[in-house]
C-alpha cells in the first residue's frame, strides 16, 4: 500500500520540516525549539494545515503522507484532526485511504468532531471500493461514544454480509470493539458471529474466531458445524487466525472427545474409523478387551495441523506443540520436538518462552527430548535467564545414561564469569545428586573440590548444597563437616555461614570436639552476624548444651543473652523460647523433658525438586504458564469427559449447489495467482468441504488438505494438465476429460466446478494452479496423511472408489514429451515439455523470439516497462549435484540456474534439473513428491512416465524461495523409490537484472540509505580492476544488470528480487591502490550482507 511507501521512505524536504514541528516555524525561540515537546507553541504544524485547506489534491496528499509520518514516528498529531476530518469526503482514494488511517488512530481522542463527520462515514459504507468501506467501519468503530452504538451495531451487520472478505473481516474485528463498549449486545452479535463462522473465506477465518473468543468462548455449539470447515481451513489462514483458531479447537477438542492416553489404551485395528489413524505405531499388539477408538474428527485435527509445525512464525509453531501436548496420544506427541528444537535458533526472546515449555515437557516425558539433548547445551553468548532455563532441562533430562556427559557440562558451567548462572550449575548439580543414586558421591566430592574455589557465591552455594546432600547419609560424610568447620572463618555469604551452623549443630555428636570451637568463634562475632546466622548461632548453642554441657554451658548463657537483647525481635523471641526449654527452672515445667526430643528430633532430607514442577496445570504457550500464575481471560482446559459427545452434531447437510455462473466447459480450477483471494473460489472450495466432510472420508476441498493424498492429488493434476494441452487437439480432449472427471465427482459427490476459457492468461493460470503452486494445491499436498473427510460410510466404499478413480487415471494417462514439436501457436500450458538448452552450455536466448512474442501480451510479472531481462556476459553456469546416483539408486540429478525469467510464475526462480538414469534398468514415473516446508511453492516438472538406462532428460521447474537462500526440501520420487533431494540458490540467483538509467540509478539509491545500505572497503586482485574484469566478477556472483557510468572509477549494477521485486543497487567506488569501496542498498538488509560476502570474495580473488 501507498501508506507504507510513505513510512518507509519519505525523505528530504517532507521529513524536515516535520521533525519535531519546529523547523516549520522560523520565529521560534531557540527555548521553545530546546523545549518543544513542552511549548505551547500554537504555529506548529501551520504549514501542514495549509496544504490540507489548499485546492491542490497532491499538497493534501503530500500532507498526508507527512501526518501518517509523524504518527509512525510516534508524535502527537491530533491539533491536526479538524483540518484532516475535512478531507474525509475527498473523491481521491490515495488520499481517502491516508485520512482514514489518521481518523482510526485518533478518532477516540476526538470524539466531538469525529462525530460531526459520521454521515460521510456511512455513506462510505457504500463506496464501491472495499478498502473504503473496511475504513469507514474501522473508523466507526473507533469513536468509543455509547450514543451510536445503534448505528455501529448496523454497520457491522451489513459489513457481515458484504461481498469482500476484507470487508467481512474487519467487521468481525468490530465486533470485539462494540462488546467492549457495550456489552449488553452481546446477544445480537453472537448472531453476526455465528453468521461469519459459516463463511467460507480464510481471511474472515481467523478474525471471526477470536471475536468469538473475546465475546462467547463458552457457546461450543457454534462451532459444532463449523468444526471440519475449519480444521480444513487451517492451512490457509493468516499466521495469526492460526494460532487463534487452534488454542480454539484446543479446548473445543478437550470438551468433545474421550482421552487417548487411558491405561493401557488401544487402538482398534479393524474399526473403519482407523482410516485416519496414520502412524503404523498405533497398530501394535492390540489385545484390550475394549479398544480405544480415536474419533474421525479428533485425527481430523491432529492432521490437519501436523503440517503447521513446518510454519515460519513461531507462534504458530507453538500453538501445535501445544495442541499435541494437550489433545495427541503420547506415542505421537514426539512429532513436535524437532520444531521445537527448531525455534531455538530464534531471538532471545522466544528462546525464553520456548524454553519454558520445554522445561514442563521434559519433567513428564524425558525421551522426548534426550536425542536432541546437545541443542540445550548453554552458549555463551546466552542471557542469564536463557542459560538458567536450558541448565533446568539439562537437570530433568539426566538419566544413569547420560549423567557423565551432563556432569562434565555442568563442571565448565562452574567457571562461568556469571556468578548467578555458576551458583545456578551448583544447585543442578545438587538435584542431579539426589536424582541419580549412582552419582551422589561423585557430585558430594566435586562440591567439596569447589568450596576452595575463590569466588564467594560459588563457596556458599557449594555449602548450601552439601548440606542438603548431606541430610540424605549423614553417617558416611563426617570428614567433610570437619573440612566445612576450617572453612567457616572464610566464608562471609550469610546463607553459607548459616548453613554450615546448621550442620554442626544437627551433627554436633560426630564432631564432638570440634563444634564448641566453632560456637565459641560465633560468639564473639555474634553481635556483627546478619539475622539467619543469629538464628543458627542460637540453635547451635541450645543443641551443644544439650548434648555437652560441661564445655559449652558458659557459652551458651552468654549467647542467650547477648539474644535477650538484640534489635531484631525475632532473635529476642527465639532466645527467650531456647532458654525456657534448655535451661531448668520452677517456670519451665514438663516441656523441659522433652527439649533434647524437640531439637535433635531426625529431620526428613530435603526434596530437590524443579521450579517447573507444578505449571503443567497451565495450559502451555499460555502467559499463565510463562508468569506461573493465573491471568486475567485464562481460560483453563476442561478434563476430558468420560462419554464422549453425540459425534453427529458436528454433521453438515449436503446441499447440491447450483451454480448458476458456472459454465460447464472443463473441471480446470479457476485462476488464483494474481488475485488475492477470489470470493467465487472461497465459496466453490467451501461447499466442497462441507460436502465432502460430512459424507464421504475420500472426499476433498479445493482449499483446504484435500485429496486421498498429496501424491495422488498431484497425479491427479498433472494428468489433468496433460490432458488439456499435451496433445494439443483443442476443446475435444478437454471435453472428453471433462465428461470422464465428473462421472468421477458425482460419485465422489466433489463439487469443484470452474470455468475454464480457452484464453491464453487463464490456462497459464490453471496450469500454475494445477502443479501446485497456488493455494489451492499447495495445501493439498502439504501432507501426505491430510484429506479433509470426516465420517466414513465404509471401508470397502472408499477403497472401490479410489480403485476405479485410480484405473480412470491409468487411462487418461500418456508420457510427457521430452523434445518440443513446432507449433503455430503455443499455449502456456506446453511449457512443461518445453525443452531448455543443454547445461555444458546454456545459452540465454533459448526463448525463441515466436514464444516471446506469444507471451508479450501476458501480464507475467509486475516488473515495470523500463527493466528488461539481459543476457548476462560471462562463461558456463555452475551445475549442482542434486542426487548422486549411488543415494538415488541409479537415478543420478544435477541442477543450474539458467538465470531466464520464470515462465510458470513471476515470482519463481528458474530451475533446470537433469536426470540422467546411471542404472541397468529403466526407472519409471519420475516425479515431484511432498515439501518441506508443505507451503514451499514449486512448480513440479510433468511426470516422466519412462527413463530408459544411460539416458538423461533435462526438465524446467520454478521454485518461490520468497527472497531466502533457505533450501527448498522436496522428494524426488520414482515408482519404488523416494529421495529427500534440496535445492539451495545462492543469494546472486535470488535476483533479476534490470536495466536503469545512471540518472535513476542515483535516484533510487538516495532512497535506501541508513539502515538499508551496507558498504565495505575492499581490497581487489589486480587482475580486477579493469571494467571488464569487474563486471565478469560481479556478474558471476549475481544476476544483475550493468548500469552505463559516466565516471571510470565508478561501477554500477542493478537488479530486482525475483519473490518480493525489491531493489537491489550494487556500486562500486575504485580508491587507490587496488582498494574499493563495495556499497548494496536495498530494503532486504539479510540479503545485502550476503551479497556483500559473496562479492568481497569474487573481487579479491584474482
Amino acid at each position: 500500500m501507498s501508506t507504507t511507501a510513505v513510512l518507509y521512505n519519505d525523505q528530504g524536504g517532507a521529513e524536515a520540516a516535520v521533525e519535531a514541528g519546529q523547523e516549520s516555524n522560523p520565529t521560534t525561540s531557540s527555548s521553545g525549539a530546546a523545549f518543544g515537546l513542552f511549548s505551547t507553541d500554537f504555529k506548529k504544524n501551520e504549514d501542514l494545515k495549509e496544504m490540507l485547506e489548499s485546492n491542490k489534491e497532491s499538497l493534501k496528499l503530500e500532507a498526508m503522507k507527512r501526518i501518517v509520518g509523524l504518527i509512525a514516528k510516534g508524535k502527537n498529531s491530533s491539533e491536526l484532526f479538524p483540518a484532516v476530518v475535512k478531507n474525509v469526503a475527498s473523491k481521491n482514494i490515495e488520499l481517502k485511504k491516508l485520512v482514514y488511517v489518521y481518523l482510526v488512530r485518533y478518532a477516540e481522542e476526538q470524539q466531538d468532531l469525529a462525530l460531526l463527520s459520521i454521515s460521510t462515514f456511512q455513506r462510505a459504507l457504500k463506496d464501491p471500493n472495499q478498502m473504503i468501506r473496511a475504513s469507514a467501519l474501522r473508523v466507526l468503530s473507533s469513536i468509543r461514544v455509547p450514543i451510536i452504538v445503534p448505528i455501529m451495531m448496523l454497520a457491522i451487520k451489513e459489513a457481515a454480509a458484504d461481498l469482500s472478505p476484507y470487508v467481512r473481516k474487519t467487521s468481525a474485528h468490530a465486533i470485539q470493539k462494540l462488546y467492549s463498549l457495550d456489552p449488553d449486545q452481546k446477544e445480537q452479535l453472537i448472531e453476526v458471529i455465528e453468521k461469519l463462522l459459516k463463511d467460507k473465506s480464510t481471511l474472515v477465518a481467523g478474525s471471526v474466531v477470536m471475536a468469538f473468543e473475546e465475546v462467547c468462548p463458552d457457546r461450543i455449539d457454534l462451532i459444532h458445524k463449523n468444526y471440519r470447515k475449519l480444521c480444513n481451513l487451517l492451512v490457509d489462514v493468516e499466521e495469526w487466525g492460526q494460532v487463534v483458531i487452534i488454542s480454539m479447537l484446543t479446548r473445543y477438542a478437550r470438551t468433545q472427545f474421550t482421552s487417548p492416553w487411558k491405561e493401557g489404551a488401544m487402538f482398534d485395528e479393524n474399526n473403519e474409523k482407523t482410516f485416519y489413524d496414520s502412524d503404523s505405531e498405533e497398530k501394535k499388539g492390540r489385545t484390550e478387551v475394549k479398544p480405544y477408538i480415536m474419533d474421525p474428527d479428533h485425527r481430523l485435527l491432529l492432521r490437519n495441523t501436523k503440517p503447521l509445525l513446518q510454519s515460519r512464525n513461531t507462534a504458530v509453531v507453538m500453538s501445535v506443540a501445544q495442541l499435541y501436548w494437550h489433545l495427541a496420544p503420547k506415542h505421537e506427541v514426539n512429532i513436535v520436538t524437532k520444531s521445537l528444537v527448531r525455534l531455538l535458533r530464534s531471538h532471545r526472546e522466544v528462546q525464553y518462552i520456548v524454553l519454558q515449555n520445554i522445561a514442563t515437557m521434559s519433567i513428564q516425558r524425558k525421551g522426548m527430548f534426550e536425542p536432541f539433548m546437545k541443542s540445550f547445551y548453554v552458549r555463551s553468548t546466552d542471557a542469564t535467564h536463557i542459560k538458567t532455563l536450558k541448565l533446568e532441562i539439562l537437570t530433568n533430562l539426566a538419566n544413569e545414561a547420560n549423567i557423565s556427559t551432563i556432569l562434565r557440562e555442568f563442571q565448565t558451567y562452574v567457571k562461568s564469569q556469571d556468578k548467578m548462572f555458576a551458583a545456578a550449575t551448583i544447585q543442578a548439580i545438587g538435584r542431579c545428586a539426589t536424582n541419580i543414586s549412582e552419582v551422589t558421591d561423585t557430585c558430594l566430592n566435586g562440591l567439596v573440590l569447589l568450596l576452595s574455589n575463590r569466588d564467594e557465591t560459588v563457596v556458599a552455594e557449594s555449602v548450601v548444597v552439601i548440606k542438603k546432600l548431606l541430610q540424605t547419609q549423614p553417617t558416611q560424610h563426617s570428614e567433610i563437616i570437619k573440612h566445612m568447620a576450617k572453612l567457616f572463618d572464610n566464608i562471609t555469604v550469610p546463607m553459607a555461614r548459616a548453613s554450615i551452623l546448621w550442620l554442626m549443630g544437627e551433627y554436633c555428636e560426630r564432631v564432638p570436639k570440634i563444634a564448641p570451637d566453632v560456637l565459641r568463634k560465633t560468639a564473639k562475632t555474634f553481635t556483627a552476624e546478619e539475622d539467619i546466622v543469629k538464628l543458627q548461632i542460637v540453635n547451635l548453642a541450645a543443641k551443644l548444651y544439650l548434648t555437652n554441657s560441661k564445655q559449652t554451658k558458659l557459652l551458651t548463657q552468654y549467647i542467650l543473652n547477648l539474644g535477650k537483647y538484640d534489635q531484631n525481635y525475632d532473635i529476642r523471641d527465639r532466645t527467650r523460647f531456647i532458654r525456657q526449654l534448655i535451661v531448668p527452672s520452677e517456670k519451665s515445667g514438663a516441656l523441659n523433658k522433652y527439649a533434647r526430643r524437640i531439637l535433635l528430633a531426625p529431620k526428613p532430607a530435603p526434596v530437590l525438586e524443579s521450579a517447573f514442577k507444578d505449571r503443567d496445570r497451565f495450559q502451555l504457550g499460555t502467559l499463565s504458564h510463562s508468569l506461573n500464575t493465573k491471568t486475567t481471560g485464562y481460560q483453563e482446559l476442561s478434563d476430558w469427559p468420560d462419554v464422549a459427545p453425540d459425534q453427529s452434531v458436528r454433521n453438515v447437510e449436503v446441499i447440491e449447489p447450483v451454480k448458476e455462473w458456472a459454465p460447464i466447459v472443463g473441471k480446470a480450477k479457476k485462476p488464483k495467482s494474481d488475485k488475492f483471494y477470489s470470493d467465487d473460489e472461497e465459496e466453490k472450495e467451501e461447499e466442497g468441504s462441507e460436502s465432502s466432510g460430512s459424507e464421504d472420508s475420500s472426499s476433498s476441498s479445493s482449499s483446504s488438505s484435500g485429496e486421498e493424498s498429496g501424491s495422488e492429488s498431484e497425479e491427479e493434476s498433472s494428468e489433468e494438465s496433460e490432458n488439456t494441452s499435451s496433445d494439443g487437439k483443442g476443446s475435444s480432449g478437454s471435453e472428453k476429460s471433462s465428461s470422464e472427471s465428473e462421472s468421477e465427482q458425482k460419485k465422489k459427490k466433489k463439487t469443484k466446478k470452474a470455468p475454464q476459457k480457452k484464453s491464453k492468461p487463464t490456462a497459464a493460470d490453471s496450469d500454475s494452479d494445477e502443479n501446485g503452486n497456488g493455494p489451492v494445491a499447495q495445501a493439498s499436498s502439504s501432507s501426505a496423511e491430510s484429506s479433509s473427510g470426516s465420517e466414513t460410510d465404509s471401508e470397502d466404499d472408499t477403497d472401490s472408489d479410489s480403485l476405479t478413480a485410480q484405473k480412470k487415471k491409468s487411462d487418461m494417462k500418456s508420457k510427457p514429451k521430452v523434445e518440443v514439436k513446432s507449433k503455430k501457436e503455443v499455449s502456456l500450458l506446453d511449457l512443461d515439455d518445453f525443452s531448455p538448452a543443454p547445461t555444458d552450455a546454456p545459452k540465454y536466448s533459448a526463448l525463441s523470439s515466436s514464444l516471446l512474442s506469444d507471451l508479450e501480451g501476458l501480464s507475467l510479472s509486475n516488473i515495470s516497462s523500463t527493466m528488461q531481462v539481459t543476457t548476462p556476459s560471462f562463461g558456463p553456469v555452475k551445475t549442482y549435484e542434486l542426487l548422486h546416483h549411488m543415494t538415488g539408486k541409479g537415478l543420478s540429478a544435477k541442477y543450474h540456474f539458467p538465470r531466464q525469467p520464470c515462465l510458470y510464475q513471476p515470482s519463481m526462480v528458474a530451475v533446470q534439473v537433469i536426470l540422467t538414469n546411471s542404472s541397468d534398468h529403466s526407472l519409471e514415473k519420475i516425479h515431484i513428491g511432498d515439501r518441506n516446508p508443505a507451503s514451499l511453492n514449486i512448480h513440479c516438472f510433468n511426470t516422466i512416465e519412462r527413463l530408459e538406462p544411460e539416458a538423461s532428460v533435462t526438465v524446467s521447474m520454478g521454485i518461490d524461495f520468497s527472497d531466502s537462500t533457505q533450501a527448498a526440501n522436496f522428494q524426488l520420487c520414482t515408482k519404488e523409490d523416494q529421495f529427500s533431494v534440496s535445492i539451495q540458490p545462492a543469494v546472486g540467483e535470488l535476483l533479476m537484472p534490470s536495466t536503469v538509467t545512471e540518472q535513476d540509478f542515483c535516484k533510487e539509491q538516495s532512497k535506501l540509505l541508513g539502515m538499508n545500505e551496507t558498504s565495505v572497503t575492499i581490497t581487489m586482485a589486480k587482475a580486477n580492476t579493469s571494467s571488464q574484469a569487474i563486471s565478469k566478477q560481479v556478474l558471476s556472483v549475481a544476476n544483475v544488470g550493468v548500469v552505463s557510468s559516466s565516471q571510470n572509477d565508478f561501477h554500477r549494477f542493478a537488479g530486482r528480487t525475483v519473490s518480493s521485486g525489491a531493489l537491489v543497487l550494487v556500486s562500486l567506488e575504485l580508491k587507490e591502490a587496488c582498494t574499493a569501496l563495495l556499497t548494496i542498498n536495498t530494503e532486504k538488509s539479510v540479503m545485502a550482507s550476503m551479497l556483500l560476502r559473496d562479492l568481497k570474495q569474487a573481487l579479491s580473488q584474482a
